[in-house]
């Protein structure tokens, strides 16, 4: 008998229309009893962590989810988390670092319509999920949707109202699940696995988006405020003339460890290489770090993940946001 904990947020899976708009109200009974009979030898249990739209996720939400799974990580042999899309990639990045090596498989769903209309998605996710959770191959943290499923620290929403929501950047499906069976892709060697749990982020982190022509303004205010600083780039990546002068005056005028940038793209596939152009290979004379193929959620969540050391050094941080964790980094 496979035991299965299920752990509800809220999100669109659990919400009811009203004068309003969605509401998540329903809670994780509720949202069980939409399902169809599950295999025999499938045991559930529920627990309602708590009920929000997920645009009102935060890092906090984040460990506590990571502390529910840890607390009764031996109780049971798999973990479905109901979420919501929006912000489900970054839950799903940020519980790849707080929870790492799992040998037992920890699986974030949700829908794009609730589960009580009668043309939804969320019965078959849900139903997908646990499945996928109480199959003996699966570990680690994975999103499971419309049939697909995507490594933790490789998944994006990419479409708002289409069920196929997520894609999955740079990196292949580990498998895909057709009328209730597993079909596997990559196969994941769990054999030597044993979880490390983690318990603080830091979030004081910026994202920059860059737009063509971009001020300098507010870019002091910025590297005094946050400990992280996420450049996103275009290409390849590299840094504009209308703020490189301010950008590396703030680079030399702080330690490397406490302020820490990042450089990223917004070409969703491929990844940065700031070798290519003199706009980024400027940059070498400082000390960086580079998000080359990985999401903007990983990079996000994994920066958070590495500055919560409170005594860090420069090397430390190299380290460890270069060190290959659940698939997160390809290439670079």
């Amino acid at each position: 008998m496979k035991k299965i904990l299920m752990l509800t947020t809220g999100g669109t899976i659990a919400s009811v229309s009203t004068p309003y708009g969605l509401i998540p109200t329903l809670n994780s009974e509720e949202l069980l009893s939409y399902l169809p009979k599950l295999e025999e030898d499938i045991q559930i249990n529920t627990r309602e962590l708590y009920s929000i739209d997920s645009t009102n996720t935060c890092p906090k939400h984040w460990l506590l989810i990571a502390k529910a799974i840890e607390d009764e990580y031996y109780n049971y042999d798999g973990f479905v988390i109901c979420h919501g899309t929006d912000t489900m990639a970054y839950t799903a990045s940020a519980l790849s670092y707080l929870i790492q090596d799992s040998p037992k498989p920890i699986v974030l769903t949700g829908a794009q319509k609730p589960i009580g209309m009668e043309i939804t998605d969320a019965k078959s996710n849900l139903r997908d999920s646990i499945i996928y959770a109480a199959d003996d191959s699966s570990c680690g943290v994975q999103i499971v949707f419309s049939g697909k499923v995507i490594l933790g620290t490789r998944a994006k929403k990419t479409r708002t109202f289409s069920f196929e929501a997520f894609s999955s950047i740079n990196y292949p499906f580990l498998a895909e699940i057709y009328d209730g069976k597993i079909i596997r892709y990559i196969s994941q060697n769990k054999n030597d696995m044993k979880p490390v749990f983690y318990h603080s982020l830091n979030e004081n982190v910026y994202v920059m988006k860059l737009i063509p022509g971009i001020s300098d303004s507010l870019i002091p205010t910025i590297f005094e405020k946050y400990d992280g600083i996420i450049l996103e780039s275009f290409g390849t990546g590299g840094v504009p003339d209308s703020i490189q002068e301010t950008i590396f005056k703030n680079l030399d005028k702080y330690e490397a460890k406490d302020k820490v940038l990042v450089i990223t793209t917004q070409v969703q596939n491929e990844g940065s290489d700031t070798d290519i152009y003199e706009v980024g290979v400027k940059l070498k004379k400082y000390k960086y770090l580079e998000a080359a193929d990985m999401t903007l959620e990983a990079t996000l969540t994994k920066l958070m993940w590495v500055l919560a050391k409170e005594n860090r050094t420069w090397a430390y941080i190299e380290d460890n946001f270069k060190k290959i964790i659940s698939f997160d980094r390809v290439r670079g």
